[in-house]
C-alpha cells in the first residue's frame, strides 16, 4: 500500500543526505485491517425485505403518520438533514420538515438523528449517542437499557433492541398523551404485555393480512400459531438495516484491502487522521470509531435532556447513563463511514458545515462560542430557547472543561482541513449511499410511503 507524500514532505525529503533515514518515512499511516463477513452477523434477505416494509411504514408511530424513515432517510445519508428533528406534530421531509398548526410538536427531538451505517457489525455493542442501550450477557435480555428489569427477551441484537425507543417516545413515534391507544399506553407507564404499547403496535400489523402472511413466511414459529410480537417487528426492521446500509465498499475498503493506493489530498488527509492529529485515537479500527464516549467540546443546542419537570436545556451525555462525573459532555464516537452525506454534524446537530465543525472539533471546546448560525432548525416558537446553553458562559466554560481535560486542542490550517476532506471523501460507499432494497412502491398498511 502507498501513500503520496505531501509537497512539503517532498521538499523536505531532497535536503536529507543520501543514507539518511527520510524524516517523514514513518509519515505512512499504519492503516487498518479491512471489513470482512466475520466482522457482520448474517442476516436473512427474505427477514430483510419484511423489515425494509416496516421501516418505511407509519403503522408504527402512534398517530400512523411517521415511519422510521421520517428521521433516517437515504436522500440524507439516513439521517433527516435536520440539526435537531422534528418528530409528532410536524410533517414533510429533511429540511422541508415543518410544524403543523394543528398539532405542534411539544418540542425539538433533543439529539441528532444518527446514521444507520454498519450498526450490524459485531464490535457495536452499544447504540445511541449517550450508549443507553448496550450488551450485557448478564442480564436475561442479553441487553442493558433504561427499562432495566421491565426488559423482555426476544430481541435478537441490540440494533433489533434500540427500535423501541423511537417507538415509545412522544415527541418521536408515539404521539403526545391522550392522543391515540399507544400513547395512552406509554403515558401510563404499560409498555410490555398484554395491553401494553409495544402489544398494541404488534396488534396493528397482525390485522394486516398481507403482514401475518409474510411474518408467517419468514419466521417459523409464528407460522406454527405463535402471535405475532413487537420483538418479530424489531428483527425484521434490523435485518433490514443491516442490510440495506452495511458500508464496506467504499474506496478506502478497496485501500485497506491492498486493492487501491491512497493518494494526493487524501493521502494527506489519511496522513494527519492516523498521525499528527490522532483522530485515529477515538476513530479507530475498520468502522472509524473506538465504541467508546468521549467529551470533546461540541457544541449544545436544542432543548436538552432534561425531564419535562426541569428547566435546564443541558445534555450531560453519558453521564446520564452512568452517573459517573468523568463521563459529563461524553458522547460516543461516531463512525465516519459516508460522513459527507451524514450532516448536519455533532451530537445536537449544531454545525452544518463539515469544514467548520472539523476546526471547533480539533481544538477540543476552546472555539466555542454563541451559536446563532449553521444549525438546520425548522421554525419552532413557543419553546425552550435553542441557544440557551452556547449564549451562557458559564455553560460554555464547563463543557469547555470537559473536553479540555481529555488532552489540548490544536488549531486546523485551511489546507489541512482540505485534505481531511479530501480522505473522508474515499469513506463514501455509493453501494451503501444507494441503498440495496431501497424505499418500497408501498407497503402492506397502505399508508403514504415518503420519499
Amino acid at each position: 500500500m502507498t501513500v503520496t507524500l505531501s509537497r512539503l514532505g517532498a521538499a523536505l525529503l531532497a535536503l536529507v543526505p543520501l543514507g539518511a533515514p527520510p524524516p517523514l518515512a514513518q509519515a505512512a499511516p499504519v492503516l487498518p485491517p479491512p471489513l470482512g463477513e466475520v466482522d457482520f452477523a448474517p442476516v436473512d434477505p427474505e427477514e430483510a425485505a419484511l423489515g425494509q416494509l416496516l421501516f418505511y411504514d407509519p403503522i408504527l408511530s402512534g398517530n400512523r403518520n411517521i415511519s422510521c424513515a421520517s428521521c433516517h432517510h437515504p436522500r440524507f445519508g439516513t439521517s433527516d438533514g435536520l440539526s435537531l428533528g422534528l418528530g409528532e406534530g410536524a410533517t414533510g421531509l429533511g429540511p422541508a420538515r415543518h410544524v403543523t398548526a394543528e398539532n405542534r410538536p411539544e418540542q425539538r427531538i433533543p439529539r441528532n438523528a444518527p446514521a444507520l451505517f454498519n450498526l450490524n457489525a459485531r464490535a457495536v455493542t452499544r447504540l445511541f449517542h449517550d450508549g443507553r442501550i448496550e450488551v450485557d450477557p448478564s442480564r436475561p435480555s442479553g441487553l442493558r437499557t433504561p427499562m432495566e428489569e421491565e426488559m423482555v427477551t426476544g430481541f435478537a441484537s441490540v440494533l433489533s433492541a434500540q427500535t423501541m425507543f423511537p417507538v415509545l417516545s412522544p415527541d418521536e413515534m408515539a404521539g403526545h398523551y391522550n392522543e391515540n391507544e399507544v400513547s395512552k399506553a406509554v403515558r401510563s407507564g404499560r409498555i410490555t404485555g398484554p395491553g401494553g404499547a409495544w402489544d398494541k403496535i404488534a396488534a396493528r400489523v397482525r390485522a394486516v393480512p398481507a403482514y401475518q402472511a409474510r411474518f408467517a413466511a419468514v419466521y417459523p414459529e409464528i407460522g406454527a400459531g405463535r402471535a405475532l410480537d413487537f420483538t418479530d417487528i424489531s428483527n425484521a426492521i434490523a435485518a433490514f438495516m443491516a442490510l440495506e446500509w452495511r458500508s464496506d465498499s467504499a474506496p478506502f475498503d478497496a485501500v485497506l484491502r491492498g486493492e487501491a493506493p491512497l493518494a494526493g489530498a487524501a493521502a494527506e488527509g489519511a496522513a494527519l487522521f492516523y498521525g499528527e492529529l490522532g483522530c485515529a485515537g477515538c476513530h479507530a479500527g475498520p468502522l472509524l470509531s473506538d465504541q467508546g464516549f468521549h467529551a470533546m467540546g461540541a457544541a449544545q443546542i436544542g432543548p436538552g435532556k432534561a425531564e419535562r419537570f426541569e428547566s435546564h436545556a443541558r445534555d450531560e451525555g453519558r453521564m446520564r447513563v452512568t452517573g459517573r462525573a468523568a463521563d459529563r459532555f461524553a458522547f460516543r464516537t461516531p463512525m465516519l463511514r459516508n460522513v459527507l452525506a451524514t450532516g448536519p454534524w455533532g451530537h445536537a446537530g449544531a454545525e452544518a458545515d463539515l469544514r467548520v465543525f472539523l476546526r471547533d472539533h480539533a481544538a477540543r471546546g476552546a472555539a466555542l462560542a454563541p451559536l446563532q448560525g449553521g444549525a438546520v432548525l425548522p421554525d419552532l416558537p413557543g419553546t425552550k430557547p435553542d441557544f440557551a446553553v452556547m449564549d451562557d458562559p458559564a455553560q460554555r466554560a464547563e463543557i469547555a472543561a470537559a473536553a479540555a481535560a481529555a488532552g489540548p486542542g490544536r488549531a486546523l490550517s485551511p489546507a489541512e482541513v482540505e485534505a481531511l476532506m479530501a480522505f473522508f471523501e474515499t469513506l463514501s460507499d455509493p453501494v451503501a449511499l444507494n441503498g440495496r432494497l431501497g424505499v418500497p412502491a408501498a407497503v402492506p398498511s397502505g399508508l403514504p410511503v415518503e420519499r
